[in-house]
């Protein structure tokens, strides 16, 4: 049995200029000819292939290539060992650069690609990531986790720096309303509620009134929510719950 050179190059899917350069250069000559003097490949041949393809894969240049297999003192098992054990060091090798993309892609779980000294520029003492691996545990599964995620990865120094602006100003002045003693169901309030809600839709995932209510009731429930909120004012933290749900309820109503 013996194929012809296209019939080979579809085989082994690599090029008839391959085959033709391979049979130039000594490195795999066809074992026959047909009549029209056009090259004949033969199972041996095809053998040969696979071996050159292999340490080609591998990296050796064709000199080598040619040294390896031609060497009388190499048998066919000696050359599975040595492919064995080349995979082998391949495979370790491949597995940790996986692992390094894989820390790589734990680094930016939360889309935040910034360095160590734009973070600070722009948060602060804050830590964005703070809580990546809870908030992936708790929403992961979500659509609005998954679109939070898509926007916030292609957000650049400059738009965090926006968005902090942002969230600083309506700090800044929702802390005042309260200091005030501005009622969470007076206007003002409901408004910077909105302004909360539509923050949060411009910047990571839609957020309709009956999320943010949910958003609003974690804010006082949750420790840590509530702490973030009071610290900008005592009190701020269910004063805004409060201004959410008269929000929601003036909006749906």
């Amino acid at each position: 049995m013996s194929y012809s050179v296209g019939q080979v190059a579809g085989f082994a899917g690599v090029t008839v200029r391959t085959l033709h350069h391979y049979d130039d250069i000594g490195l795999l000559v066809p074992g026959g000819r047909s009549h029209a003097g056009h090259r004949r490949y033969e199972d041996a041949d095809l053998d040969r292939l696979q071996q050159i393809l292999f340490y080609r894969e591998l990296g050796f240049p064709l000199e080598e290539v040619a040294a390896l297999l031609d060497d009388p003192a190499t048998d066919p098992r000696a050359h599975l060992r040595r492919q064995h054990e080349l995979l082998t060091a391949r495979i370790e090798k491949l597995q940790k650069m996986a692992a390094a993309v894989e820390h790589a892609m734990e680094a930016r779980k939360m889309g935040i690609n910034l360095t160590p000294e734009e973070k600070f520029e722009v948060f602060g003492d804050k830590d964005p990531e703070q809580y990546a691996e809870e908030a992936e545990q708790r929403w992961g599964g979500t659509e609005a986790y998954a679109e939070s995620q898509r926007r916030a990865a292609g957000y650049t120094k400059d738009d965090w720096k926006r968005l902090q602006a942002e969230v600083d100003d309506w700090s800044e002045r929702y802390a005042g309303l309260v200091a005030a003693g501005e009622p969470p169901t007076g206007g003002t309030a409901m408004d910077m509620a909105e302004e909360h809600r539509r923050h949060i839709s411009t910047w990571f995932y839609d957020c309709p009134h009956t999320m943010h209510l949910c958003l609003g009731e974690m804010y006082v429930s949750d420790e840590r929510f509530k702490a973030f909120y009071d610290s900008m004012h005592p009190g701020l933290a269910e004063h805004l719950k409060e201004a959410i749900t008269a929000n929601a309820a003036r909006r749906t109503s």
